[in-house]
């Protein structure tokens, strides 16, 4: 008998970048898949299919798995839980395998959203058809999501995953969408559903109340106590709504390193912690949010010793006053930074300049065709992040340039009906308008 394992689905291309003010681009969005799947993280919820701009960079990506170049991260897609959103899926995404299917089960949102237009007996009839449809379209692996679950009547949302689960849903994705749980009522709640439904089951937590990765890892817990495999949903640096949500760093450190779980529970086997440092400063340069000074693991002050009886603990023996290592997690090669003529390449760069940063990645290009082309390339991903390109995308644009230019294509969505339609034929500069 196998023993189930903890996984991890990280949200950071889905939920991550619902952060209010901030985003990413899709090149971005594509690198942190490269490094997820690096990583050797077991999915990523990488973006949302029925959304316009979202599809060259899904299909991309996914055109990247079937290369292998994306081989142990699954990529799956998230929407509502209602069957016209998984026949939009299929028809922007054909190449779709895994999804997570959202409903909202508390009675505060049934009535506070729906308005009194469904009822609990609705909520699990459009799942299940949205499930049924997702099969019939080719889906493999289907989750479905509670949302507002932690304050869900605990005998419903039994109900509605073991009617998923019969309809073919794979997994249930218990959701603390507002951050209201604790760790203890986690574990009593996720226990009691895990061994009611005997499926695997997802944990979804905001840090409202700063106990995000907490909840988190007692959920896990919960399930692998119950007998089913555990999935915990994860951002890069705890990004998300509001407060955000569990940080991958801690919960993946919490599972390891913690009296609680260390040598008890076991973790997806791919998970190379070595790789989170990496990943952890990209994503906080892509977002532009610096990594805060005490965050666990990745911070600068994480392995940083000033007091007096501190320092000399840790110059006797680190494990006086450090629970693991720095290069556990991929830190303490030396970071080296440029101080005198920097040569870039950018929006308006020119080839010379091009070539001489692709000649420090060592890097050559075939011909002079080859060369503008990836020039040309390297222009737009400049325009399309705004922001210096780092080494990774770089390489990226290089070795997969086809991939590089769908994901940074984004046709705007204009079809003009109705009222738009009318102003446009009555002609746009007959009554100018005040802009600034």
């Amino acid at each position: 008998m196998k023993a189930n394992k903890i996984y991890f689905v990280d949200v950071t291309n889905r939920d991550g970048v619902q952060t209010s003010r901030l985003g990413l681009a899709k090149l971005e969005k594509t690198m942190i898949n490269l490094m997820l799947d690096d990583m050797g993280i077991t999915q990523s919820e990488f973006g949302f299919p029925t959304t316009k701009h979202e599809i060259n960079y899904l299909n991309g990506n996914l055109e990247l798995a079937e290369r292998k170049v994306i081989s142990r991260t699954k990529l799956s897609g998230w929407m509502r839980g209602i069957a016209e959103d998984v026949e939009l899926s299929f028809k922007n995404v054909p190449k779709l395998k895994n999804l997570n299917l959202s409903q909202s089960t508390s009675e505060q949102m049934i009535n506070g959203k729906y308005l009194g237009k469904k009822t609990p007996r609705d909520i699990i009839n459009m799942t299940c058809e949205a499930v049924e449809c997702a099969i019939s379209l080719g889906a493999e692996d289907i989750g479905i999501n509670a949302e507002d679950a932690s304050r869900s009547d605990i005998d419903f949302l039994i109900k509605y995953a073991t009617e998923a689960k019969k309809c073919g849903a794979r997994r249930f994705r218990y959701c603390d969408t507002l951050g209201y749980e604790d760790p203890q009522t986690a574990y009593e709640r996720i226990f009691k559903i895990a061994r009611a439904i005997e499926m695997p089951v997802e944990v979804h937590y905001h840090n409202d109340l700063g106990m995000a990765a907490a909840c988190s890892v007692m959920g896990a817990k919960a399930a692998i106590d119950a007998g089913v495999d555990a999935y915990i949903n994860t951002a890069i640096n705890g990004m998300g709504e509001r407060a955000g949500n569990a940080d991958l760093a801690s919960c993946l450190l919490a599972i390891l390193k913690s009296a609680g779980f260390k040598n008890k529970y076991k973790i997806d086997p791919n998970i190379d912690l070595s790789k989170i440092w990496k990943l952890a400063k990209y994503t906080s340069y892509a977002f532009g949010v610096p990594i805060p000074i005490n965050q666990p693991a990745v911070g600068d002050n994480a392995f940083a010793h000033e007091s007096g009886i501190h320092a000399d603990g840790a110059l006797k023996d680190r494990r006086n006053y450090e629970l693991y290592d720095f290069e556990e997690l991929g830190r303490g090669d030396p970071e080296i930074i440029e101080t005198g003529r920097m040569i870039t390449t950018g929006e308006y760069g020119g080839i010379k300049g091009f070539r001489n940063v692709y000649n420090n990645l060592e890097i050559e290009f075939k011909d002079e065709h080859e060369a503008r082309n990836i020039l040309e390339l390297v222009r737009y991903a400049n325009v399309h992040t705004q922001k210096p390109l780092t080494s990774g995308e770089l390489r990226f644009i290089y070795y997969y340039p086809d991939i590089a230019a769908k994901i940074m294509t984004v046709s705007p969505y204009y079809e003009p009906e109705g009222a738009i339609k009318e102003r446009m034929e009555a002609g746009i500069v007959t009554n100018p308008q005040k802009i600034v």
